[in-house]
């Protein structure tokens, strides 16, 4: 367990824009910070961070909460290890429990995994720096690729033994058991149910996750045993899954968001080499085809992507048409390609850092105009392949989704293709309304737990309001975001506005149970002599009502200045009036809360048999409206008689 002054420092101390700005790109807007949110996918930002409120609240998905759980939600961990995380970040010391055999095996699963990878991982690089064969071999491998010791020990890399059970033997003599180290693929049983080591005799790439962990590994033999594959790699397991994962963008991606662009190699030497030479922005598609959720994770931290290809002719346009899926995810594409057949890794090793930057700097071109040229060269002056490059080449500028790039590119590609501009316009108008005739899925709902009249004019559905759940939603808004400030509405009132509002609401019961809750919870910490603040309820243990207290305090929308600025209209805060926002809310509750008492006692009237009962219940009646006239006296609305 934490100790709860150190809980309370890390949260504290945690800044939301810096933990999450770690994840996603956030952009200023207002008072708060919008990005891409990183637990759905989409594109155009409905992710919003406060500063202020230290919190973020997804508007597509609804997930919400503090810098502890956003880094839960991302990463899967638990509350502790997600404490620890942030504590880490900002070097706050966190007692450890002490890790034995016992407290592994009961460890989660996931937990245990990254456990074993972790070991796995020092284990190599210890046996590469420190055992004579490491040295001999491992070391001397990467000494003669060039690589110096400060790139190699930022990447971990090491050295697997040339036997049979080195890590195995190793791990299961720290305690470490061997159905994990199965798991994430370190260790293979055969047929035979014998068990052995993976990766025996190679140098070792870790391959980390977003936030630094070891989640698998890449293996080079330095064999010429033609039988032996050149590269192995983790399998698939909990948590590795190669489609989700960028090699070096643990290391890249600062750089990639302070110089807004991401250079794209194929391997792992690419990436060794071109962050040795100065560039630290670099990530690896570890020699997979390039996936969605690769791009996205790109897409967290930059709008620019250069590819650096090497001078494989045929590799290129087998890609081509991959990397459309970096247009259609809004990402600006360039293209580099190295001469006479050279990679970026042996490009700088042959003509050093500075000719690499120099070249890059030089060659990129837009992917759009590279891939037009490509194609026609394939073409030549055969008619009927140049009319198939054209659409194709329409067909990419049909995926970016920004209008006015998309004219650009058709006006720069009508010179080099020489063909008349309205010709691609056609084109492209034609390929957009095949795509926009697609059936388009039905939106869901914003976020669960929206009271159904508001879901409803989010989607312009017109129903009419049945309950009073937006009544309720709103008081406890007030509740919760001005509860704690000082009410000096006039010579009778000098309190906080928290203990007037529950004192106001002592004769309402409220219908939705997790709404109820709160007010309960809020009642006793006032009767435990505590005043509630937001922070109370955003950092609650019960993840609903944590949720639900970062829902309430949280907007999408931001008051543009041009109200002022170019109308002169000044639209007052709400802080400003706070008596008439306050007691608003609560003669709003009660208002609908006595128009359901209202319809229920005309309905037993109706159904009464008994004149004497019924004479009863309509005094009854007319009490309750006389009331309902008070309150809406004080609110300004009419009645209907």
């Amino acid at each position: 367990m934490i100790k709860k002054e150190t809980i309370d420092k890390i949260l504290e101390t945690a800044l939301i824009e810096e933990v999450v700005g770690d994840f996603v790109q956030l952009k200023k807007r207002g008072t708060s910070l919008i990005g891409l949110c990183p637990f759905h996918n989409e594109k155009s930002p409905s992710f919003h961070v406060s500063p202020a409120k230290g919190i973020f609240k997804c508007f597509g998905c609804g997930k919400g909460g503090d810098s502890v759980h956003f880094i839960m939600e991302h990463e899967k961990y638990s509350y502790p290890e997600a404490l620890k995380y942030v504590a880490n970040k900002y070097h706050i010391e966190v007692e450890e429990t002490e890790v034995t055999p016992a407290f592994r095996e009961a460890q989660d699963k996931r937990e245990s995994l990254y456990i074993v990878s972790n070991y796995a991982a020092k284990f190599f690089a210890d046996k590469m720096w420190n055992s004579e064969e490491g040295k001999t071999i491992g070391l001397s491998y990467f000494k003669e690729r060039g690589f110096r010791d400060d790139i190699i020990k930022k990447f971990e890399l090491g050295y697997s033994p040339d036997d049979w059970s080195a890590l195995l033997d190793s791990a299961v003599k720290e305690g470490y058991q061997q159905e994990f180290l199965e798991q994430v693929g370190l260790v293979i049983k055969n047929d035979q149910g014998r068990v052995y080591d993976r990766f025996r005799g190679r140098v070792m790439f870790p391959i980390h996750n977003f936030t630094g962990r070891v989640i698998g590994f890449g293996g080079r033999t330095l064999k010429t045993d033609k039988s032996s594959p050149k590269y192995v790699n983790s399998p698939e397991s909990d948590i590795y899954h190669k489609s989700n994962v960028l090699y070096g963008l643990f290391q890249a991606k600062k750089a990639i968001r302070d110089f807004d662009n991401c250079y794209l190699v194929e391997g792992y030497a690419d990436v060794l080499s071109v962050q040795q030479a100065g560039v630290e922005n670099v990530v690896a598609s570890s020699g997979t085809s390039l996936t969605t959720e690769q791009i996205k994770l790109i897409g967290r931290f930059t709008k620019s992507v250069t590819i650096l290809y090497d001078g494989d002719a045929a590799g290129i346009k087998a890609s081509l048409r991959g990397l459309d899926m970096i247009l259609e995810e809004g990402l600006d594409v360039k293209v580099v390609l190295f001469p006479d057949g050279h990679d970026p890794d042996s490009y700088i090793q042959k003509f050093g850092a500075a000719a690499f930057k120099s070249h890059i700097n030089s060659h990129q071109k837009d992917f759009i105009f590279y891939k037009t040229e490509i194609l026609l060269q394939d073409a030549n002056s055969d008619p009927i392949k140049k009319a198939g490059v054209i659409r194709d080449v329409v067909e990419s500028i049909a995926k970016i989704p920004d209008a006015i790039k998309a004219s650009i590119f058709v006006r720069e590609c009508s010179s080099i293709l020489q063909m008349e501009e309205r010709i691609l316009i056609a084109e492209l108008n034609k390929i957009r309304l095949s795509n926009s005739k697609k059936q388009a899925p039905k939106p869901a709902f914003v976020e669960e737990g929206l009271p159904p009249e508001v879901e409803a004019a989010m989607y312009g559905i017109e129903t009419p309001v049945q309950t009073d759940e937006y009544q309720e939603r709103d008081m406890l808004r007030v509740l919760l975001m001005y509860g704690d400030r000082m009410a000096h509405w006039d010579e009778s009132t000098d309190s906080y506005i928290g203990p007037y509002i529950i004192l106001h609401l002592d004769d309402v019961v409220f219908n939705n149970p997790l709404y109820a809750k709160v007010v309960e919870l809020y009642k006793k910490e006032l009767e435990e002599g505590r005043l509630p603040t937001e922070k109370t309820f955003i950092q609650h243990p019960d993840r609903k009502i944590a949720e639900l207290a970062v829902s309430l305090i949280s907007t999408p929308y931001v008051l543009s200045e041009n109200w002022y600025n170019m109308h002169n209209i000044s639209v007052p805060e709400e802080t400003e009036k706070l008596q008439g926002t306050v007691m608003g809310a609560i003669f709003h509750l009660k208002k609908k809360k006595i128009a359901s008492i209202l319809a229920n006692k005309q309905k037993e009237i109706q159904e009464e048999k008994d004149a004497e009962k019924q004479l009863t219940l309509m005094v009854q009646y007319k009490e309750l409206k006389e009331l309902e006239r008070y309150i809406s006296s004080y609110l300004g609305s009419v009645i209907i008689k």
